[in-house]
């Protein structure tokens, strides 16, 4: 696990205001302080003042922004200042989403529709897998990360550490990679896909852009792991510990999702009957067709 040292590139050192800005800044922080205001007009540097003060303080840090464009400029601010620590974007993966209507004049059901961007969907997990591998973190992001992500310790249960010498077989290996809804291809691979060949396994991770992993198996145990190009199939250099991640940070383990389901199908039946009691009929079909549909497909995709 990486440690909590941010180093700090940048060509130009604190002035003016900056240094005592800073000076006050970590005295409040280290005295207990949980609120803080730092002036200044546009273009007066407060955004390498509080570059110090990370670098200083070496803490993990989340840096919040009101729209993503604002979230996009600190992060690239943050990107050139720390080019040597896991700098991270976080912001909504939305590119479109409509919400769930009921029109009761008509009984009509209009379900919901969105489309993530892969991009920003492969930029959140390596937000995550960051989190979780190191402590030289900065998450620069958008509001959307206010918002619940489900389980950490379920998320980090399902990780498969790879390293050598770690007993694992190829059959064991596949059925977890499964249950990272990871997909099994024969053809190239893309993120979140796997490919086996024997005792070879390619396997191209959720959070990464350009590099897949392979695994070398022999004897029921990994004989190697190394980077790979998934385009030309060259290995890149030897890794010494590599931590696959699921595919979504949604990723409830399956005795979790059967307990959750026949609860919300008891709650439901309860629910169904008062509503049949009180011949509210329509409301009563509609609730059973949407829950246990829901319930469905959960159970299929774990999603």
């Amino acid at each position: 696990m990486s440690t909590g040292t941010f180093i700090l590139h940048s060509s130009y050192t604190p002035a003016g205001d900056q240094p005592e800005a800073i000076a006050r800044l970590l005295s409040d922080i280290e005295e207990g302080a949980t609120h803080q205001t730092l002036k200044g007009i546009t273009g007066s540097g407060k955004t390498f003042t509080m570059a110090n003060v990370i670098h200083r303080l070496k803490r993990p840090t989340l840096i919040l922004a009101p729209n993503k464009t604002l979230t996009a400029q600190l992060y690239g601010e943050m990107k050139h200042f720390f080019p040597e620590n896991a700098v991270e974007y976080f912001v909504s993966y939305y590119d479109y989403f409509q919400p769930e209507i009921y029109m009761p004049g008509t009984d009509r059901f209009i379900p919901k529709d969105s489309a993530i961007n892969d991009h920003l969907e492969r930029l959140r997990l390596s937000t995550t897998k960051s989190l979780i591998e190191r402590r030289d973190v900065i998450v620069v992001a958008s509001v959307s990360s206010i918002y619940g992500l489900g389980d950490p310790e379920a998320y980090r249960a399902l990780q498969i550490a790879l390293s050598p010498g770690v007993k694992l077989n190829q059959r064991e290996l596949i059925r977890r990679l499964a249950l990272l809804q990871y997909d099994r291809t024969e053809r190239t691979l893309k993120r979140a896909t796997f490919r086996a060949q024997g005792d070879v396994i390619d396997i191209f991770p959720a959070d990464s852009e350009h590099r897949a992993v392979r695994v070398e198996l022999l004897d029921d145990s990994v004989a190697s792991v190394q980077w790979l190009d998934p385009v030309t199939g060259k290995t890149l250099g030897a890794i010494d510990h590599y931590l696959v991640s699921p595919k979504t940070l949604f990723a409830p383990p399956t005795n979790k999702i059967d307990s959750a389901s026949k609860k919300i199908l008891a709650d439901m039946e309860e629910r169904v009957a008062e509503l049949n009691r009180n011949n509210r009929l329509v409301e009563a079909n509609r609730l059973y067709e949407r829950i246990t549909h829901d319930v469905e497909t959960v159970s299929y995709t774990h999603l």
